[in-house]
Formats: structure tokens, sequence, C-alpha cells
């Protein structure tokens, strides 16, 4: 990305860190990006996950060098509240849609709550699952909600999913609808709006998602986010080291560990008892150095972060 070297005023003088923001419904994710582009002062932001615009909750940024970050931060686990309407299939899955099929309300209202949560049981856990024809998937080198805008018919692969957790909060009966309150802890890459869908199938009535809220990301929440409204970047950010720590555990360094870091060498030493993968390297000043981990009989950088940015 261009970096754009004036700060707004106010701003974290576009120091590299993490962000947690809480989207508002029907602002889109760009939007977000675009805001704290503007108020940090630089165009290196990035995202770890977007959010469609009916849905409301967790976003995670980066700024400058830590979008580096960002990188682990996609595949982590995801939770979120929702509202599936039974009754309803649209064309997109979810509200924003134009409806496809509507089932009779003597049918909807045959569906008792014993048959709802039955039939949840066989979404949860490993599943395979088909994706939402207006996904980002790429098909051709196109997106296929692209696709689906030019009216072309696309027919997108199962993948494996898990779902951890799938379940009912509240269940709603108003006319022809039934309303019902979920909580979904999952993989990263599974769709909530086809579990929608795929438990309306199921119920033979139809099923659409009409609410999506993400309430966290791996180990962060909603509840520690800033709104977009009240950001405040500099106060806001959290520091690269500290959420590398949290992500991977600490590996302390010498000052000198760090320089010799710095300059592409390996450590040679070990990791602590018991860890594998990736680690954060952190200077005595706290600074993070990189990311490491074991290549043969020594540590190896598999990332590194500059030891100075300009603002």
């Amino acid at each position: 990305m261009v970096e754009n070297s004036a700060a707004a005023p106010g701003s974290a003088s576009a120091r590299p860190g993490i962000l947690l923001i809480d989207k508002p419904q029907g602002h889109t994710s760009h939007d977000a990006v675009a805001r704290v582009r503007r108020l940090a002062g630089t165009r290196k932001v990035g995202h770890a996950g977007t959010l469609d615009p009916m849905a409301t909750g967790l976003l995670v940024l980066g700024t400058r060098s830590s979008t580096r970050l960002l990188t682990f931060i996609v595949g982590l686990d995801k939770e979120y509240t929702a509202t599936i309407r039974l009754g309803e299939a649209t064309s997109t899955d979810d509200a924003e849609g134009e409806v496809t099929e509507r089932a009779d309300q003597a049918v909807v209202a045959a569906v008792d709550d014993d048959a709802i949560i039955a039939a949840i049981r066989p979404l949860t856990g490993d599943i395979e699952q088909v994706p939402s024809t207006v996904s980002a998937i790429k098909v051709g080198g196109k997106r296929a909600y692209a696709l689906a805008r030019e009216g072309i018919e696309v027919e997108l692969k199962s993948r494996a999913v898990t779902v951890s957790a799938f379940d009912v909060l509240a269940i709603r009966r108003d006319g022809a609808a039934v309303d019902v309150d979920v909580r979904v802890v999952c993989s990263s890459g599974t769709y909530i709006r086809a579990l929608a869908r795929d438990l309306g199938a199921s119920l033979g009535v139809g099923g659409h998602l009409t609410a999506l809220r993400r309430t966290r990301i791996g180990p962060f929440d909603v509840a520690d986010a800033s709104t977009i409204d009240d950001l405040d970047v500099e106060t806001a950010l959290l520091h690269p080291a500290d959420v590398a720590k949290r992500l991977f555990g600490a590996l302390e360094l010498t000052e000198q560990e760090a320089v010799d870091l710095g300059h592409g060498k390996r450590l040679d030493r070990d990791l602590p008892a018991g860890h594998t993968g990736p680690i954060a390297a952190v200077a005595p000043d706290g600074r993070l150095v990189g990311l490491v981990e074991r290549r043969g009989g020594s540590l190896k950088s598999v990332v590194n972060f500059p030891a100075e940015e300009p603002a």
C-alpha cells in the first residue's frame, strides 16, 4: 500500500498497532478501514476479515507493520449471535435478498421447538457446508457475489468447516414466521447465512438470516472494541507486542539477540518447554522484533517487524 505521510490531528501518528472496532449496521467494512486511514494518517491499514453491511460487531484492523499480524488472526475461530427466520428463503440467504420461497403458515406453525433443536444437531460439529452464492469466494477469478449480480448461476463446492457450538437462545413466533435467536462458535470460513439456509431447508420451510453480530475473533472480544463514532486511534491501538504475546506467547530477547534477529540472523537457543509453532520475540524495551520458530537446531524469524517507522 502507498502510505500517506500526513497524520490527522489527534491521531496516533500512524504508529503500528491493532484496533478492535465495533462496526454498526449499514456500514461496510471498507467504511471502517477508510475512517481509520484518515484518523491514523496512513493508507497502510488492513483487516482480519470483513463483515457484510447488514452485520454488526467485531472488526480487527491493523496499522502499518502490524498488518503483518493480521494473517495470523484471520484463521482464528469466531463467535456470533444471530437471528434465523424460518418460513422464508431469500436469494442471498439473508434479509437483503428477495424472497424466493415462502412456506404456508400452517406448515411453519407445525414446526415445534423440539424439531428446530433436532434439526440444528446435524449442523453442529465437523460438517460439509456449501457457501452462499453471494459469498466472496472466487470462481474462475471472479467473486461469487459479482457473478450472481450478473445473473450467472454459480455452483460452489462444499467445504469442511467446524461448528463447535450452535445454541438456541430463544424461539419467537409471529404469524407466518418463526425467529430463532442463536449463538454460533465456528471455524474461520463458516457462513452463518448458509447455516440459516440449511436449517430452513432441513425443516422444509426455508430460512434466512435477519440479524448477525460477531462478538469474538480468537481472544479478541467485541466488549473491548471502540465504535466508529467514538474512535480515538491513539488510545485504542493495542501494542503489537502485547497482541503477539497474546496470540503466540513470548520469548524475551537480550539486546544483542534483538539486533541479530533484526539483521536476519538465527538464534541459538531453545523455545519454552512444550511450545510449538511461532512465538513472539520481544526486545528488552518491549518492542516486537519478530515471530520466530524452530528450524533445525536454531530459531529463525518467519516475520520481522521494523525497529522504527517514519510517522
